[in-house]
């Protein structure tokens, strides 16, 4: 940023003092022009043809250097096929005549023509009365005042744009500096925390960097909890396991006669948990995705079909609109609506309805049944994995488990209530509605 602006503050200040440049000396050489032309005008009122066709002055110049050999102003009347009439600054020197004017302007321009002497020169081409040759009256003065004063000019200039240029930057370094401070001050505190001693970012900020804090804290907190969630699902599935291999073991150690089908019950046990948990480790690593999406019918759809397979002797009806879509994967709404529809397919008495809907920045899908229900006692611990109300049914006790737990992950809820249509169980999911 300071070599950028450094940069940048140069290319203006060169192309700002070239141009001021080219303004002031046009300014100072165009001073100089005025003088050398007023001079020239007086030459031109005080010119007359005398009676041998040449001009003359009936007054001189009153300026005394006109009269000082090489003094470096000169005046000089010439045209062709007559002998030049100058000034007696000019000594044994002529001005060069040039090329003939056809204006009657003044020009003015530089002139090298005396080898130590770098000249500016105004001139004119006139017609006196009494005379029919154009006659050029030019007037002279050496540039060395003009070029010094020219010089003293460009030091000033230069001087004084090196300063504003050396302040510039500096000033552009100090407000560079001042102003990534407290991205030094955040660097701080983010080593802080990746070395343990804070758990926070903390400390006053900037209005224009509080953003940034809040996300970074929210960040942190984000993968606290993650990580927290880790370790106890693996202290859970560790739990969940220890007691099947505990039986396991004694059964074995024992050498008890029903050995193979402790074995196999026990491994089934933690087959269900082992789903379980991998499960809902599959829905937390893709919560993370803030492009989750699915649309809902179509998984509902699917879901329909498949378990219209499995029980052909139930009636499924669904109704709502089919435009919805839910922030959640669509591998998760499968698991989620497979377990919901096929627990009301199986568990109830041959008519499942399921309906969707939105409400309030949520999809809400409904699936009610016409079976037996669930007590209210009961609606709280059926969510508790392996926990069954009717065990004369084929089942792990871990669907509505999965079902709360993913919809927990994505933010989303799942209530039991009584089917007021149907008289059985009514389960209300809701999930939030994808932008």
């Amino acid at each position: 940023m300071i070599l950028i602006a450094a940069l940048w503050i140069s290319a203006l200040l060169v192309g700002g003092g070239f141009a001021l440049d080219r303004v002031l000396v046009g300014a100072v050489t165009g001073n100089a022009d005025d003088q050398l032309e007023y001079v020239l005008r007086s030459l031109l009122v005080s010119a007359e043809m005398d009676s041998t066709g040449e001009v003359t002055f009936n007054r001189e110049p009153a300026d005394q250097r006109f009269v000082e050999p090489y003094s470096g102003l000169y005046w000089q009347v010439s045209a062709p096929g007559h002998e030049a009439f100058v000034s007696r600054s000019l000594w044994d020197r002529q001005l060069a005549y040039g090329k003939p004017h056809d204006d009657r302007a003044v020009h003015s321009y530089d002139s090298h023509q005396f080898p130590d002497e770098e000249l500016r020169i105004v001139e004119r081409d006139v017609t006196l009365p009494g005379s029919k040759v154009r006659w050029r009256f030019q007037v002279a003065s050496s540039r060395e005042a003009l070029n010094a004063q020219i010089a003293v000019l460009r030091r000033t200039l230069v001087r004084s744009f090196v300063l504003l240029g050396v302040g510039l930057v500096i000033l552009a370094a100090l407000q560079t500096f001042y102003g990534l401070l407290p991205l030094r001050r955040l660097r701080i505190e983010i080593a802080k925390m990746r070395a343990g001693r804070s758990s926070r970012i903390s400390g006053k900020m900037p209005l224009e960097l509080l953003p940034m804090v809040e996300e970074l804290n929210a960040l942190v907190a984000h993968n606290e909890t993650q990580a927290e969630e880790a370790r106890r699902h693996a202290g859970n599935l560790a739990h969940a396991l220890k007691t099947p291999l505990t039986v396991i073991m004694n059964a074995a150690t024992a050498q008890s006669d029903d050995l193979a089908a402790t074995v196999i019950r026990e491994a089934r046990t933690m087959r269900r948990q082992v789903d379980h948990h991998l499960a809902r480790a599959r829905a937390v690593g893709r919560r993370g995705s803030a492009h989750s999406r699915a649309a809902v019918w179509p998984s509902v759809e699917s879901v329909e079909r498949a378990v219209q397979r499995l029980y052909p002797h139930v009636r499924i009806d669904m109704t709502g609109p089919r435009d919805l879509v839910a922030h959640i994967e669509r591998q998760d709404l499968d698991e989620i609506m497979g377990n919901l529809v096929e627990n009301a397919a199986k568990y109830g008495g041959g008519s499942v309805f399921v309906t969707v809907g939105a409400q309030a920045g949520f999809v809400e899908v409904v699936v009610e049944d016409d079976g037996l229900g669930i007590p209210e006692a009961d609606r709280v611990r059926i969510f508790d994995r392996g926990v069954r109300l009717d065990t004369g049914k084929p089942g792990t006790g871990l669907g509505l488990a999965i079902v709360r737990d993913v919809a927990e992950i994505y933010d989303g809820t799942v209530a039991l209530e009584e089917s007021e249509d149907l008289g059985g169980l009514l389960v209300r999911l809701r999930l939030p509605m994808a932008s």
